[in-house]
């Protein structure tokens, strides 16, 4: 056993007391102890000098060696204050403490093993909570008084030197049994039966290869240390010896756990940070989606932490927990970005699917808001299952943020593509009523008459009910709350009556330019639109008042919005200032004159586009502007008539041809003087056709002394006027 035992021996502790911790680190390498978890077991080997047989090339206060998954301490040299520090070690880390004693000193009241065993005793007093240890009593050299009487004897002895103690007060009534298991064996003299010697340590060597099972030589191991935390529990345990300090064994077994459990842990937690597949997954969560993220990360951290629970399985229980609580705390602080990161992708995809769902859904023709409902029912579905598969069974995080979240994305989009579709509706059915209402409602107020509000009223009442029957329909897959709905449809009304009202603003704008041509339109042609010829039996006066009330009714049309149907008196009111000559001394004077306001009777300022003094001044410039037509009129007839006098009366053609008879008769006998008469004739007829002389005549003589363009054709004047029309604004 010699070599086997010299190549795996350490010197633990040198002369001067220094724990050789590096020696012991590379010792547990070399023999694999941390691999052995709670199977092992430290047997110590104390007593006189030269009572036993150590093994070659170990020398100094304490050794070690390995012994089949036994640490064998191998304490000497007899030295009182060491004797006391290595005893306390000893039975601080030792399951199994021998005691060789020579067979002479058992009942000998000063033998050598008694100072041996009180000091034993006395340590173990100092133990705070002491474990159960086994003592093996090993009697050298027996002689020939047989086992059986001399055990009775030692342990006789035993439980004197325990009574004989000192112990604190809690130990007083606590027996041996209660600290120690007591057993003897006894060994030949090497030197005398050196056979018989070897097969008794051969058979005592035996038990020491089952000692750890139950029913084993070690003791109860309640404070046994993991075999990869014995070497800093035993320096510390030296530590304490040293300084001299009382050892309290659950405390200390609490500081090796907290310090191994803590290496271990932070071994385990750099391993899983430059773990690959750890790295590659977290790089992988930043991108994209990662599909069952969280049972690929929940594999990893299982692995991670079954790692430290198999190294740790054998220290102290709520250490042992604690820190592995923290690795997993730290575990999951780091993993805890790539989590949040899987959920927000799995929220960014879900949304835009549901945008895709929700857009096609819309396109098919279903109901919006059954298909906002069925989409978002679905896709939160879809989120939930795709957040199951990124749970991390180690951690209690949930979703319900990032759900959460999602649900507001969803409602803000629905929102949003409502208020989208809406307005498209809006913009729709407000085109539909733009095409049924501005131009009927153009015309109608272009076409003047005592109709033309009623037929307005009547329009907008028909287009109106119509598109908003038809928007009513479209809004229906809305499901929209009633009073929406009514506001909805309100606007769209609100929108038609702007409509009409702004058609009515414009025309009202541009009445002057209405009213002119609308005065030239019936003055210059008859009721068939024929233009007007002036041949002298036409009675201008009754036409231009005619042409003139129509201007004043167009005028009185425009002057006001009239869609609520209320009566109002502007028509009667300008006729009677404006158009009846009775009324003449009434508008010289201005405290009387009705039209001498800016508002109309019963007719709100609101609704007025014309005012009654913007009216006066409106016919003012009209009657300026049209006094040339008419003034033209009067002229072309009066030339007219004289055109159409002008052959001489029948008395002076009677006294031509009496007087000229003599003349007449000389024609007829001369023929040549008839065909020179009749060329003469054709000439001038060529010339008056040529020249146009009857046309120039019918306007008077007057005007025939003037160049023709001096008074340009009426068409002309008309186009002119029209122009300054177009210039001319309402006053202010």
């Amino acid at each position: 056993m010699g070599e086997a035992i010299d190549c795996c021996s350490i010197h633990l502790i040198d002369a001067d007391g220094i724990f050789n911790a590096a020696g012991l680190d590379k010792f547990m390498k070399e023999v694999k102890l941390s691999e052995c978890g709670l199977s092992y077991a430290v047997v110590s080997i104390m007593g006189p000098q030269s009572s036993g047989h150590r093994p070659p090339k170990v020398s100094g206060w304490l050794d070690v060696l390995a012994l089949n998954r036994a640490l064998l301490l191998w304490i000497l040299r007899d030295d009182t204050a060491f004797e006391k520090q290595s005893a306390l070690f000893a039975l601080a880390v030792s399951d199994i403490v021998l005691i060789n004693m020579w067979c002479h000193d058992i009942g000998r009241e000063h033998a050598a093993n008694k100072p041996l065993l009180k000091t034993v005793f006395q340590v173990m007093m100092r133990l705070f909570s002491p474990r159960k240890t086994t003592l093996i009593f090993v009697i050298r050299d027996k002689t020939r008084t047989p086992l059986e009487n001399l055990e009775p004897v030692l342990r006789e002895d035993i439980q004197r030197i325990w009574d004989s103690v000192p112990k604190p007060e809690a130990h007083k009534q606590t027996p041996l049994s209660t600290f120690f298991n007591i057993e003897v064996v006894a060994f030949s003299s090497f030197e005398e039966k050196e056979q018989q010697f070897k097969e008794q340590a051969a058979s005592l060597r035996q038990r020491f290869y089952h000692s750890i099972a139950p029913g084993g030589l070690a003791g109860d191991r309640q404070g046994v240390v993991p075999a990869s935390g014995f070497s800093f529990s035993s320096e510390q345990i030296w530590k304490v010896i040293k300084e001299n300090r009382d050892l309290d064994l659950p405390a200390h077994k609490v500081m090796v756990a907290t310090v191994r459990c803590e290496e271990i842990a932070n071994e385990k937690y750099s391993a899983f940070v430059t773990n690959k597949d750890w790295c590659e997954l977290d790089e992988a969560a930043k991108s994209h989606f990662v599909p069952d993220f969280g049972k690929k990360l929940s594999s990893m951290l299982e692995t991670c932490l079954s790692g430290y629970d198999d190294e740790t399985t054998f220290f102290e229980e709520g250490v042992r927990t604690a820190k592995q609580k923290q690795l997993e705390e730290k575990l999951l602080q780091l993993v805890q970005a790539a989590y949040q990161s899987t959920l927000e992708h799995i929220r960014s995809e879900t949304l835009e699917k549901f945008n895709k769902a929700f857009d096609s859904a819309l396109s098919e023709g279903q109901g919006f808001s059954k298909a906002a409902i069925n989409c978002k029912t679905s896709i939160m579905k879809l989120f939930d299952e795709h957040c199951k598969g990124a749970i991390i069974k180690q951690a209690d995080w949930n979703s319900s943020k990032e759900r959460e979240k999602l649900s507001l994305d969803l409602d803000a989009h629905i929102s949003s593509v409502c208020n989208a579709k809406l307005s498209e509706i809006s913009t729709l059915y407000e085109s539909k009523l733009n095409k049924a209402l501005y131009g009927p409602v153009e015309a109608l107020l272009q076409a003047t008459n005592d109709d033309t509000w009623p037929a307005i009223r009547k329009l907008f009442k028909r287009e109106t009910e119509t598109v908003i029957t038809e928007c009513s329909a479209a809004l229906s897959g809305f499901e929209m709350k009633e009073h929406s709905k009514k506001d909805f449809l309100s606007k769209l009304e609100n929108y038609a009556i702007d409509l009409v009202e702004k058609v009515a603003k414009e025309e009202a704008g541009r009445v002057l330019y209405l009213m002119k041509e609308r005065f030239t339109s019936i003055f210059n042609y008859d009721n068939d639109q024929m233009p007007r010829v002036w041949s002298g039996k036409e009675d201008i006066r009754a036409i231009t008042r005619t042409a003139r009330s129509s201007c004043l009714k167009l005028l009185s049309v425009l002057a006001a919005i009239r869609l609520d149907g209320d009566a109002d008196k502007i028509a009667d009111t300008l006729i009677l200032t404006l158009l009846d000559p009775k009324t003449v001394a009434v508008k010289s004077s201005t405290s009387n004159d009705p039209l001498a306001s800016s508002t109309w009777e019963k007719v709100p300022a609101s609704r007025t586009l014309i005012t009654p003094v913007q009216c006066k001044s409106l016919w003012s410039q009209f009657q300026r502007e049209t006094e040339y037509t008419v003034t033209q009129a009067i002229s072309a007839q009066e030339a007219n008539k004289r055109s159409s006098n002008w052959l001489p009366p029948p008395w002076a053609i009677m006294a031509l041809f009496v007087l000229g008879f003599n003349e007449f008769m000389t024609l007829l006998r001369n023929p040549l003087y008839l065909v020179f008469i009749f060329v003469s004739y054709l000439l001038i007829r060529a010339l008056w056709s040529q020249l146009d002389v009857a046309s120039a005549f019918r306007n008077g003589f007057e005007c025939s002394r003037y160049p023709p363009d001096l008074f340009p054709p009426s068409s002309t004047l008309r186009e002119n006027s029209q122009d300054k029309d177009e210039r001319q604004t309402l006053p202010k």
